[in-house]
């Protein structure tokens, strides 16, 4: 994940590339380390590079990353010429690099040749069967032709072999939750908080498919994890808060009063909505009245 301050290290080099103010190679430079989709700056940047002979030499090494690099982002904008432009001298510069042969298959992917794209994806996979990039285009092409069942598939065979990717496993757990298979999304958001327990995002998007299956013991859960992740945000979770005041005003109504749990926890609920209410005030007065009155609505 990029952190905030990486963030707006990327946004300020690009405000200063934008307005002509230099650093260009630092901002691609960048946008590589953190492997960012920021396509349209690159292809533009960067072929001011590689269309400037002194520039271009002056790289060194590097220049062939940045060929790679444009090739692409040119991908992603649709600038197919301009991709296959890249790969040839790519191809002249390495020929048979299988680092070559994935972008080949990407352009084939870009053109919309999916069988084409997938033959040399298998061919890829053959000679190296642990090629995380040719594993991830493979669910990223079936994404892309809409096939869903496709993309879960890959997706569970990659982390057969990639257990310790964090990414894949948000990627199928979002996928189930699209699919509306919400018991499915619960397995892999618990494997992630297992992997990674101080991610308040995991511990928000649980809470969250809780919520929605429903049932007493499923809105407990919830509430405590919509509680952990007002814990590792410092209070900071609008969503969490208005999580614990859903999850309260629903158990509520299941136990009618009944449960021992419930009433001590209505501290917790006095001070979320409390927690609301002054977030409220200070980022979006004009809402607090729409706020309040949906807190009441809950008889909170």
């Amino acid at each position: 994940m990029v952190t905030k301050t990486e963030e707006e290290e990327v946004n300020r080099l690009e405000n200063q590339v934008e307005n002509g103010g230099g650093g260009v190679w630092e901002y691609l430079c960048l946008v590589h380390k953190l492997k960012l989709r920021r396509s349209d700056m690159v292809l533009k940047h960067g072929l001011s590079i590689l269309n400037d002979s002194k520039k271009r030499s002056a790289l060194g090494p590097e220049e062939w990353t940045l060929y790679e690099q444009v090739a692409v982002a040119a991908m992603d904008c649709q600038s197919i010429d301009v991709a296959k432009d890249c790969i040839k001298v790519l191809q002249r510069k390495f020929p048979g690099s299988k680092r070559v042969g994935r972008l080949e298959a990407m352009l084939l992917e870009a053109r919309g040749l999916w069988s084409e794209a997938e033959n040399a994806y298998s061919s890829l996979l053959e000679e190296n069967p642990f090629d995380q990039i040719v594993h991830k285009r493979r669910v990223a092409m079936a994404k892309a032709q809409g096939n869903t069942s496709a993309a879960i598939d890959w997706l569970n065979k990659y982390l057969d072999l990639f257990m310790a990717d964090h990414e894949a496993w948000r990627e199928l757990a979002e996928i189930y939750v699209s699919l509306q298979m919400y018991k499915q999304a619960v397995f892999f958001y618990e494997e992630l908080i297992l992997s990674q327990p101080t991610v308040p995002l995991y511990h928000l998007a649980y809470a969250d498919v809780l919520y929605t299956l429903g049932g007493l013991e499923n809105l407990q859960t919830a509430k405590k994890y919509y509680a952990s992740t007002v814990d590792l945000t410092g209070g900071k979770c609008s969503r969490a808060l208005f999580g614990i005041c859903l999850c309260t005003s629903a158990i509520g109504q299941l136990t009618k009063g009944r449960s021992k749990e419930d009433k001590e926890s209505s501290e917790l609920q006095s001070l979320s909505a409390m927690a609301l209410e002054k977030d409220y005030k200070q980022r979006a007065p004009s809402k607090l009245s729409v706020l309040s009155s949906t807190l009441r609505s809950l008889k909170i």
